[in-house]
């Protein structure tokens, strides 16, 4: 991304760079980062947060690529970006209530713009609005005082800097782009990295996206990139600065040397519905998270009608915590700073569904019992929670063989009529026990 490159370098990395592009090799996660991952792996809920001055036409975080928007028309964006309605405390404390345990917030998504105090630019938050302070210093503050970790969304791919270049696959028809230098540009990312990780306190991990936009397409499947990420650079500096900080990096792809945990963007682990997801084979041994939308968009659409119910909503939780999975779900603010009423009204419901049942989620691994859409299982210990997705009064769990000491209603812990066979486990709910979203069944092993 900034000078054009000779064709002999432009071919070294295409025959030097594969598809993932060079880890922190021989990486050993630190003490401290190994206990991070252990409390990653046991927290999952989190709250996404895709926020920045495309908010301000509400048509989604990629609307500078999908209406082409010229550069010097977008940067107009700024100059009336005032979210005076944003307080940070108030975010806070609606994750806090839903039940989640982390936020994590778009620091500069990809049309460039930075949500944060940077030096590196002067087209940020506090230099370029008439707001003029530091949202992520308000919410970093927040998050510290009241127990919840924050991460830090950052976007490799840039549609607004020249010194992203070679251009990627995406924002090819931006009027106003120019060319640049492509190791300026890792340095200016440097830069920020540096910043998020020495001015905002302790951060939890760093969620990085946009890796895809520089890799090959033939129209049926990816190739290799033709950049090279300096990944094993980056990755060295975010664990050289905080040790404990996690780095995930949405690239579609088996994890990569240094990362700390893998996650899969709107799709349950393994699985492809998207065409971009991971399949089975590409899951590493990484705590893992799936980020999901309340709607159908990330950043704030103002015609999206297409809200998840609870029940939707509570069976995704289900399921990835089914897979050993975090869920990361992500609400849209408005420009002014506020948080759709919409959105806000579904994480309550899941507030409140948490605090009734979060003891089969929170902690839990994998259970022995795969996700389907007739149920999940979860696991702590002895403790097996089998959860009844259907409304299906009978119960049967094919090749079900371990040695088991009661079947209860999680609910009222009230005993189940079961019957074990070389068949499986048959449970009988009665049906005024069954539960509309989830109903729950305590299975404790001998």
């Amino acid at each position: 991304m900034k000078h054009l490159m000779k064709k002999s370098a432009v071919l070294l990395l295409f025959l030097s760079t594969l598809a993932h592009g060079q880890g922190q090799e021989n990486y050993q996660p630190s003490p401290e980062n190994r206990e991070a991952r252990q409390w990653f792996q046991e927290a999952r809920f989190g709250l996404f947060v895709h926020w920045g001055v495309y908010s301000i036409l509400g048509d989604g975080e990629w609307v500078m690529n999908n209406q082409n928007i010229p550069i010097d028309a977008y940067e107009k964006l700024p100059t009336f970006f005032n979210p005076i309605a944003f307080n940070a405390e108030e975010w806070v404390k609606m994750a806090k209530d839903a039940g989640m345990k982390y936020i994590t917030i778009t620091s500069r998504h990809h049309d460039g713009f930075s949500m944060f105090d940077t030096k590196a630019s002067s087209y940020d938050i506090v230099d370029s609005t008439p707001y003029g302070k530091d949202v992520l210093k308000q919410l970093a503050d927040a998050c510290h005082k009241e127990g919840i970790k924050l991460f830090f969304y950052y976007s490799l791919l840039d549609w607004h800097e020249d010194d992203y270049y070679p251009r990627g696959r995406t924002g090819t028809n931006i009027p106003g782009r120019g060319t640049g230098d492509w190791d300026k540009y890792i340095s200016f990312m440097k830069a920020q990295l540096t910043e998020l990780l020495t001015n905002y306190g302790d951060i939890a991990g760093i969620w990085f996206d946009g890796h895809w936009d520089q890799k090959q397409w033939d129209g049926k499947r990816f190739g290799k990139l033709q950049v090279d990420w300096h990944y094993d650079e980056i990755y060295k500096l975010i664990h050289d600065l905080q040790p404990q900080c996690l780095i995930g990096n949405n690239h579609h792809l088996a994890p990569i040397e240094g990362e700390d945990f893998q996650m899969f963007e709107k799709d349950l682990p393994g699985k492809n519905t998207t065409g971009w997801g991971t399949s089975a084979s590409d899951i590493g041994q990484l705590p893992l998270e799936v980020c999901e939308t309340i709607n159908g968009s990330w950043g704030f659409n103002l015609q999206d009608r297409s809200h998840k119910s609870e029940k939707e909503l509570v069976h995704y939780m289900v399921k990835a915590a089914g897979y050993g999975s975090n869920l990361l779900l992500n609400v849209g603010p408005m420009p002014n700073g506020e948080i759709q009423q919409e959105h806000k009204e579904s994480l309550h419901q899941m507030g409140q569904w948490m605090r009734e049942n979060g003891e089969t989620i929170y902690g839990t691994s994998a259970g022995p019992v795969p996700p389907t859409e007739r149920m999940a299982s979860t696991q702590k210990g002895k403790t097996i929670y089998l959860h009844i997705l259907d409304q299906n009064d009978k119960v049967f769990v094919k090749d079900f063989d371990l040695n088991i000491k009661s079947v209860k209603l999680f609910k009222d812990k009230s005993s189940l009529t079961h019957q074990k066979n070389g068949f499986g486990l048959l449970i009988q709910i009665p049906k005024d026990k069954l539960d509309p979203l989830d109903t729950i069944i305590e299975i404790t092993l001998k």
